[in-house]
């Protein structure tokens, strides 16, 4: 048998998207609350994003969007990570999310710091893990903007990244 760079480097690249979406799920969580939700895209569901993204660029006016469409384009999956509100209830002690406490941050619609915090640990755990198995990747709040547009993590998702691959000569993310 023989098997080409090409398919090795794709069976590769989706087993380290596998491994990251694993990584962020065990990433520790404040209160051991696990509010993290991931997803891997290829082929047209990693298009429709990069087209959603080129379409808030243009709403927007916001070029980078367009440009990190690109770099979606250029990869072979797009790992998606996003999170959930949910308050921790530490109510008064804390107030970290700019409420009195957890009822009131609730009741306006605030978002617990600590959903951005594990969302964070998860995001660092992942792209370690992508990191460990080389390769190429870039964070890009863009794509997890366009993600949650389209509620490719579901409806309850209040923020995600996401988190495209590439295994090629050079990292189609550095110069951009």
């Amino acid at each position: 048998m023989m098997i080409h760079s090409n398919q090795a480097e794709n069976t590769s690249i989706l087993a380290a998207a596998q491994a990251m979406c694993l990584a962020a799920r065990t990433a520790p969580k404040a209160k051991g609350m696990d509010c993290i939700c991931t997803a891997i895209l290829t082929g047209e569901e990693k298009e429709a994003l990069a087209k959603e993204m080129d379409l808030i660029a243009q709403e927007q006016n916001m070029a980078f969007f367009q440009r990190d469409a690109q770099n979606v384009r250029a990869a072979s999956a797009i790992v998606l990570i996003g999170s959930v509100n949910k308050v921790r209830g530490l109510n008064t002690t804390c107030q970290f999310c700019g409420f009195q406490d957890c009822g009131t941050c609730t009741a306006q619609g605030g978002r617990c710091a600590y959903t951005a915090m594990d969302l964070g640990i998860a995001i660092g755990s992942a792209v370690s893990t992508a990191a460990d198995r080389r390769a190429d990747n870039r964070v890009l709040f863009s794509a997890g903007r366009a993600a949650m547009n389209l509620k490719l993590l579901g409806e309850e998702v209040c923020q995600a990244v996401g988190i495209p691959l590439s295994a090629s000569g050079k990292s189609p993310f550095f110069d951009r």
